[in-house]
């Protein structure tokens, strides 16, 4: 149950979500720190970051160093650390949410089942005194004490 992005990014207020994601969502968006480590995480997996390290790239091996670009080669060994440590991140959380909601779809389908349970249960009671009292009451007097029950 997710909503389509408005072109800001931001989430549209009119949807309804599932109340584990509506906990995640406004956890997240309480903490700076989550906030920050979800727009980078965003940008990382995104075309424009893809591009944008093609063209810084190319320019870096061109203009400002010379062959075998050992300074771009710390950068991007650097940057692929930190990169593989917001990815780490974004898999600990989704785990935490997955977690959630399970938990939150456990407890109300185990509430939806006792409560079709003691529904069951009411209708079979209703059957079975509608029936003792039309099919019990037609019988003849002398007949007994009515239908036995299962």
């Amino acid at each position: 149950m997710s909503a389509d992005p408005t072109p800001s990014g931001d989430q549209t207020d009119d949807v309804t979500h599932h109340p584990v994601v509506a906990a995640q969502m406004e956890h997240r968006s309480a903490n700076v720190q989550l906030r920050i480590a979800d727009e980078i995480t965003a940008f990382a997996g995104s075309m424009r970051f893809v591009y944008l390290h093609a063209v810084l790239f190319a320019v870096w091996m061109i203009w400002f160093e010379q062959s075998p670009w050992p300074t771009l080669t710390l950068v991007v060994s650097l940057e692929a650390i930190f990169l593989s440590t917001f990815v780490m991140i974004g898999q600990n959380r989704q785990a935490s949410f997955q977690q959630a909601k399970a938990d939150h779809d456990f407890t109300e389908q185990e509430l939806e089942l006792k409560t079709n349970t003691d529904l069951t249960r009411q209708i079979h009671l209703l059957t079975t005194e509608l029936h003792r009292r039309l099919i019990g009451g037609a019988a003849s007097p002398g007949a007994g004490a009515g239908p036995s029950s299962p």
